[in-house]
């Protein structure tokens, strides 16, 4: 009988929780390996960012009749656009690698943010907003993070009357870019960054989130040879007592079989890739 109880216990310890990590990590490494997905993340030009949040040249905070202006689409062109732009422009990517892109013109840029925003939040009060009149228009460049790293990209850089910073418009055509995956149905984002540890090949520092409530047991990898899929390996412990639903963020290291190298990092709870950087640089998303 204590036998029995014995081989009982062991069933769910942490030989039962590794199997079913390594069951679940091998099915999100082999959906994502070879992927639609996989194949964009690589090889195509997936935006980390928004292309347009309707932004400027922040190299100073524009005053805040500006936005209010801009938010309710008081802009009044004051200039003949340029035409005859380049239709296409290449990009290069850090590896080397030079790939064309198509170019929207600078009316088309123009048409797309002159618009009040949908809905529009705060109508301008009286005296409120100011005509941003138009005056000028170049083609120029901004940098852009990408799936693939950062990049420069063709943008739109409008002189605005009475305004020091530029408005920015990124000229690359949208059916050019890829949208960024969509997590795994009802998955949760369990690593949200990783970082490489200088000196040490072998490591990764991951940022991971866990509940106010949960014991955390530490970091898990499994291994192929083009990927890594990480985890935390979190276990609730307020037996049933109330807990507040808050979400906190630490980071935790990660010793790998064989140095990263050019493996793609992929989280366990949402199946889509980890960012490099724990700084957080990148947006939602969405996802």
């Amino acid at each position: 009988m204590c036998l029995v109880l014995a081989l009982s216990s062991c069933g769910g310890g942490p030989s039962s929780a590794t199997d079913a990590f390594e069951a679940r990590a091998r099915e999100v490494a082999e959906r994502w390996q070879g992927s639609a997905d996989d194949r964009a993340w690589r090889d195509g030009f997936v935006a980390l960012e928004v292309l347009n949040p309707h932004g400027w040249n922040h190299a100073r905070r524009v005053p805040a009749w500006v936005n209010r202006s801009s938010h309710n689409g008081a802009w009044r062109l004051a200039t003949e656009l340029p035409t005859g732009s380049p239709t296409r422009a290449d990009v290069r990517w850090p590896d080397g690698e030079v790939s064309p892109v198509p170019v929207v013109s600078a009316a088309r840029a123009y048409a797309e943010f002159s618009g009040p925003a949908d809905p529009i939040e705060e109508e301008c009060p009286a005296k409120g907003c100011r005509p941003l009149r138009v005056t000028g228009a170049e083609l120029g460049e901004v940098p852009l993070e990408t799936s693939r790293g950062r990049i420069r990209v063709p943008a739109w850089m409008f002189t605005v009357e009475g305004v020091e910073q530029k408005k920015v418009h990124v000229a690359v055509d949208p059916s050019a870019v890829t949208p960024r995956p969509e997590r795994t149905r009802g998955g949760e984002e369990e690593v949200m960054a990783y970082e490489l540890v200088p000196g040490k090949p072998r490591e990764l520092l991951l940022r991971y989130g866990y509940g106010a409530c949960d014991t955390v047991r530490g970091p898990r990898a499994y291994e192929t040879g083009d990927l890594v899929v990480v985890d935390m390996d979190e276990r609730d412990t307020s037996s049933g007592e109330p807990c507040l639903l808050i979400r906190k963020s630490a980071t935790a290291t990660v010793t790998l079989a064989r140095p990263l190298g050019d493996r793609l990092v992929l989280d366990l709870g949402t199946g889509l890739p980890v960012l490099r950087g724990l700084n957080g640089r990148y947006d939602d998303g969405g996802s």
